[in-house]
């Protein structure tokens, strides 16, 4: 069952990026996070909200790319601890490197490339808020002037007098996004993120975005299954089984699809008998998908009678 759109907070990662999609915000944010002076920044769209690197073809973490020096920040949020956050950290410097180095190009012409995790969670279990990595001899200490850099964020860290109030106030509202205290808002940055959540929840066309995002991430989730039991099991009645499995699976995402388009609808007020009954009779899952779409984007019962 997907978590209603009305109930998300800036912690979670849809929310996070249609936030970050606000541009001006995005590169305050930067700056509070790397306290150093950030141009006008330029989201990279085609890399925002499409995938994500735990699935096929999902994304959701931010790509921005400074106007005039081209140094590129991924910002994303990370609420529960996984292995691999390193690994990921190395992978995403190389990714944006690949996409920044055109052929023929000098490697010293690499902008410099920032990979900025905000955890939920102690990444490096010293109770710091923020902790800045970078590429260093283990010899003697030097740092690599390589120009990339990873800063991984603490929103549980323990040591304010260390870093900007700013900063502490920003990790402070990551942490408890669902309760914010009028201490909380008293800082500019943090207010504004705040309207912006509350701006989003009120645009349909996010909305159906989200919609559309979680129908595509439960498509792919089913697939890994699906392939997962199919590499698991033998011909012959495996075969019969697994079909049963999918079959079963197929009714789960029917039903839990009617209840989200119900979800929906009932923001209008009580749904009228006649389109419970048509959604509650449907099991096609592309006629339900359509069927959602809808309800994230009518305006009235009527609007949605027309449609389905």
């Amino acid at each position: 069952m997907l978590q209603k759109f009305q109930d998300l907070t800036i912690k979670n990662s849809f929310m996070f990026a249609a936030v970050m999609s606000n541009e001006e915000l995005c590169r305050r944010l930067l700056e509070v996070i790397l306290e150093i002076p950030i141009r006008k920044v330029s989201i990279v769209t085609e890399k925002t909200i499409n995938y994500h690197p735990e699935y096929h073809g999902i994304r959701l973490d931010v790509l921005a790319v400074e106007d005039g020096t081209e140094r590129r920040f991924n910002v994303e949020m990370q609420v529960k601890r996984k292995d691999g956050l390193f690994h990921r950290c190395r992978y995403y410097h190389a990714h944006m490197d690949m996409d920044a180095l055109l052929a023929n190009m000098e490697y010293t012409n690499l902008p410099d490339c920032y990979v900025i995790f905000i955890c939920d969670f102690d990444p490096l279990n010293s109770g710091l808020y923020r902790y800045t990595c970078q590429m260093a001899c283990r010899e003697n200490g030097q740092i690599l002037s390589d120009g990339s850099r990873t800063v991984l964020l603490n929103t549980k860290g323990m040591n304010p007098e260390d870093i900007p109030k700013e900063l502490v106030d920003f990790l402070t509202y990551a942490r408890h996004p669902d309760q914010p205290t009028q201490n909380m808002l008293q800082d500019d940055f943090v207010r504004s993120l705040d309207n912006e959540v509350a701006a989003i929840k009120r645009n349909r066309t996010w909305e159906a975005k989200y919609m559309r995002f979680m129908e595509l991430l439960e498509d792919e989730r089913a697939e890994a299954r699906a392939e997962g039991h199919a590499e698991g099991h033998a011909e012959g009645h495996a075969e019969g089984r697994a079909e049963g499995r999918a079959e079963g699976r197929a009714e789960g995402r029917a039903e839990s699809r009617t209840e989200d388009i119900i979800d929906l609808l009932q923001e209008l007020g009580d749904v009228p008998e006649d389109i419970l009954q048509r959604i509650s009779k449907e099991n096609e899952e592309a006629v339900l998908k359509k069927l959602l779409r809808l309800a994230a984007k009518a305006e009235s019962f009527e609007a949605f009678r027309e449609k389905m």
